[in-house]
């Protein structure tokens, strides 16, 4: 699993300190004693790639993947800052992005998601 470096410590992409998981994807259902602290917005971005992107073709694809792994990054960094414990995704908007000049392409995701702290947290 790799790992996102912070300022004062290495969180994991789907695991906080006692490996629970902290990112829940729209029907995955957060449990059931988490408090809600606030909705927020994260984006995020894949790799650039050359060409034009067709989508759900191979360069979409693998743009995705990429995408998915930033944003899952993203999202922990912003659980810790904020001083939650996990985040349910709720919506996403992805839509492609191209700079003509490079011949280059690559995917931008929004993401809204309610963040979560455990109960009887502090």
């Amino acid at each position: 699993m790799k790992a996102v470096a912070t300022a004062r410590h290495e969180v994991s992409m789907n695991s906080v300190h006692d490996d629970r998981k902290i990112v829940y994807w729209h029907r995955e259902l957060p449990p059931v004693d988490g408090e809600i602290l606030d909705e927020h917005v994260v984006e995020a971005t894949s790799d650039r790639v050359s060409g034009s992107i067709d989508r759900y073709g191979d360069l979409w694809n693998r743009c995705h993947a990429a995408l998915m792994e930033h944003a899952t990054g993203r999202l922990a960094q912003e659980v810790a800052r904020l001083g939650g414990h996990y985040a349910h995704v709720l919506d996403e908007h992805i839509e492609s992005k191209r700079d003509d000049v490079a011949n280059e392409s690559w995917l931008h995701g929004r993401f809204s998601y309610v963040l979560y702290r455990r109960s009887g947290s502090a």
